[in-house]
């Protein structure tokens, strides 16, 4: 080494280090603020939509300095990861053979976008300590708003926004009953884990939140695609964590709940008997033709669908579709809607079977991520089936509500289970 060099190789060693330092640094202080970001989006989602999608923004630019690319281009070997980005890419190419117009098009986008930050927040997640934070943040805000829930239909006056009934303080009916149902799922495991470790006192505060939740959708306000939800899920409890004996025991208290709920609750009786009266006078007054409604866009859907069956009619044809299948007759049969209120037919109807394979893949694939145990599988499980369930009433999957749902929990949930399976693993 001559003088020169050593000269120059002296405090560049140093220098090194303390680079090496602060970009650990700024990375770490990044990674904090990233997880404070979804920790603030999950506690906004059940109260409102501007601010979730801001504090989505600047998740995006404190997270982004903190990903090792090399790392994550690896993770996409996994079918959770790459899948959303080729759903994405589906909607995005579907434009050039869409038949709608551009502003449909574009807007019909949207909705596919959200799905690829379900693979940064797993790889986030799967490095984070703060995965049960947010669990924790999303389901105190929704006890909050559960009751306030109560207050608001005891004095309406009390109601932030305008809303279209009552016991509904913020956006809909639908999206509270589907918080609620999340929330409820997601307790079922630790109040079972808690009784049987002899822990009296969290066993209670997990059963009077499920009461919360539970009483709410059976008093105040509750959606038929929730009550759906829920009939699957207790199966899916069941299946997954409980014998045969316990089984039937959660079997026999549903029955009894159910006739108890049935028979104190008016609300819920009129809730369950509409579906008929809306069937048959849908066509004659569309205000109350919920059922009637459902039935006339899945027809004029599945029609689309056999028009082009294997790679639909675009993205953001469907308003175009309603549009050519409205007739003179029936202001039901006139209706022009953008949403055939069924996930696999919203696919259908834009990409065809390649849209079904692609939307039906994905779920697998996320359902395939939490088959696992513990606490962050369950909860992630809940979150895919859930969706699942309630998409075939609705197309969820890309409202704005239960879509972030399902980015959140799977995206947190997803890098928790890969977190604690490289636990194991070292």
């Amino acid at each position: 080494m001559t003088a020169e060099s050593a000269l120059w190789s002296g405090p560049a060693g140093p220098q090194i280090r303390r680079s090496r330092w602060q970009a650990l640094g700024r990375s770490a202080a990044l990674g904090r603020a990233a997880d404070v970001l979804v920790v603030l989006i999950a506690a906004s989602l059940p109260w409102s939509t501007t601010a979730p999608s801001i504090f989505v923004g600047f998740w995006l630019l404190a997270v982004t300095p903190t990903i090792d690319w090399r790392d994550y281009g690896r993770e996409f070997g996994r079918p959770a990861f790459a899948l959303p980005f080729a759903f994405l890419l589906l909607a995005l190419v579907g434009m050039l053979w869409s038949d709608g117009a551009w502003p449909d098009r574009l807007h019909a986008v949207k909705p596919v976008a959200k799905l690829v930050l379900i693979p940064p927040l797993i790889y986030h997640f799967s490095r984070s300590e703060r995965g049960l934070q947010v669990c924790l943040a999303f389901l105190g805000s929704c006890a909050l708003l559960a009751v306030y829930s109560w207050i608001v239909l005891l004095d309406p006056s009390w109601k932030i926004t305008a809303t279209a009934s009552s016991g509904v303080p913020v956006k809909n009916y639908i999206d509270q009953s589907q918080e609620f149902t999340l929330c409820a799922f997601a307790l079922a495991l630790p109040a079972m884990t808690f009784w049987r470790g002899g822990r009296a006192v969290a066993t209670a505060a997990c059963i009077a939140l499920i009461l919360l939740f539970a009483t709410n959708m059976v008093f105040v306000a509750a959606a038929r695609t929730a009550l759906l939800c829920i009939a699957v899920l207790l199966g899916l409890f069941a299946w997954k964590h409980l014998s045969r004996p316990a089984a039937l025991i959660l079997l026999a208290g549903t029955i009894a709940a159910s006739s108890l709920a049935w028979t104190t609750s008016p609300y819920l009786r009129q809730r369950v008997t509409d579906i008929a009266v809306e069937y048959r006078h849908g066509h004659e007054d569309i205000s109350h033709a919920s059922t009637a409604q459902r039935l006339t866009y899945w027809r004029k859907a599945l029609h689309a669908f056999t028009e082009a069956p294997l790679i639909g009619h675009g993205t953001g044809s469907i308003k175009r579709q309603f549009e050519r299948a409205a007739t003179d007759g029936s202001s039901l049969d006139a209706e022009v809607v953008s949403n055939p209120h069924n996930q696999t037919l919203h696919a259908a109807m834009q990409w065809g079977a390649l849209g079904i394979v692609l939307l039906y893949a994905m779920w697998l694939a996320h359902l395939r991520l939490f088959l696992g145990e513990g606490l962050a599988a369950w909860i992630g499980l809940v979150a895919v089936v859930q969706n699942i369930a309630s998409s075939l009433l609705n197309s969820h999957l890309f409202d704005f509500h239960e879509g972030w749902m399902y980015v959140l929990g799977v995206g947190v949930a997803g890098g928790m289970v890969l977190k604690a399976k490289a636990g194991r693993q070292k």
